[in-house]
């Protein structure tokens, strides 16, 4: 299984142990917890809430997830140690900035990408690209003191929570790059273009209610819809099958079991790994012949990174879960 894609704190760990681990671990223990499924109600989200937007001057002062960053100059040599920080710095036009980034900021294909370590970044190795600043995700947030003793500035972006996030992320790195007119264009257009594919799909469902299952790997850990994947499902109004296995442990990452999944039976399935290989693997399940994605063929294969991701690339996991969408409901 690959870790290329930008996974959720919470679920890394167990990830990383699984993948140790191998493919021949027993049935997965059923985590889940019986809870009401809440139904969703399809539609375009609340417009986003905008922080005023600078002239691109500095110095900028900015709030992470530490606290306080402020940067006297535009950046020259950044480092980036976050794919979706990598893809919004290209798509604001400050890709000329960027020194280097992660082992996996492959997106767009002129990053460059060096062996560096999102989660367990080198101080030493980060020093050899001489940055004038280095932007994290929570996962390193430990590395933030050692930075800071060397006199690299850093900034600290934590996972996308929903929406909002993305969108006021796009921005504040506009602030930091002194590229704010061109952060907040990319973050109106992606808004907008998330909003047309939503509501295009919400017009073909109707009052149709349809129930769907996001599975993360084959050990079938799932999402829930408090995690910020969940949350552009929401969008569309599917009621998600994982809510009611959550639990307080779980993060929103809940692991399933076979029987929870075939007795909730999902009208839609979506799988964030592998290739057309695993949608066969799923229907060769125990059971799952009778679930009704997997009669109606819709079990829908979804880009690893982009299903994942919380920078611009949003747009493309939700034109897949509409087309999905508008195919369950016969269009």
């Amino acid at each position: 299984m690959r870790i290329a894609r930008q996974l959720p704190i919470a679920l890394l760990g167990a990830t990383l142990a699984l993948t140790a681990c191998g493919t021949d671990d027993p049935e997965p223990e059923n985590t889940e917890e019986s809870t009401e499924t809440a139904s969703a109600e399809c539609g375009v989200p609340e417009p986003a809430e905008r922080n005023e937007i600078g002239d691109g001057t500095f110095p900028v002062t900015v709030d992470d997830s530490v606290g306080e960053v402020t940067l006297e100059e535009a950046p020259e040599r950044i480092v980036s140690l976050s794919p979706s920080t990598t893809e919004s710095l290209f798509a604001i036009d400050a890709g000329d900035q960027v020194e280097a980034v992660d082992e996996y900021s492959y997106h767009p294909e002129e990053a460059p990408t060096t062996d560096l370590s999102g989660y367990t970044p080198s101080v030493e190795a980060i020093s050899e690209y001489d940055p004038d600043l280095v932007i994290l995700s929570d996962s390193a947030i430990d590395s933030v003191e050692q930075l800071q003793a060397v006199d690299i500035p850093t900034l600290v972006l934590g996972d996308a929570a929903d929406l909002e996030d993305v969108y006021a992320q796009i921005r504040l790195l506009g602030e930091v790059t002194g590229k704010t007119e061109e952060a907040d264009a990319e973050a109106d257009r992606v808004e907008s273009e998330f909003n047309a594919v939503v509501e295009e799909a919400c017009g073909s469902l109707g009052e149709t209610e349809l129930t769907f299952y996001h599975e993360l790997d084959d050990t079938l850990f799932s999402v829930t819809s408090a995690t910020f994947i969940g949350q552009v499902y929401d969008a569309f109004g599917l009621v998600n099958i994982a809510d009611q296995a959550d639990d307080s442990e779980s993060g929103g990452y809940p692991q399933l079991s076979t029987e929870f999944v075939v007795e909730e039976n999902p009208d839609l399935i979506f799988l964030s790994y592998g290739d057309e290989s695993a949608v066969e693997d799923v229907a060769e399940r125990p059971a799952f012949d009778t679930v009704t994605a997997v009669e109606n063929d819709a079990v829908h294969l979804l880009d690893e990174d982009t299903s994942s991701r919380w920078g611009p690339r949003v747009v493309d996991f939700a034109e897949a879960v509409g087309e999905a969408v508008q195919q369950s409901a016969g269009q």
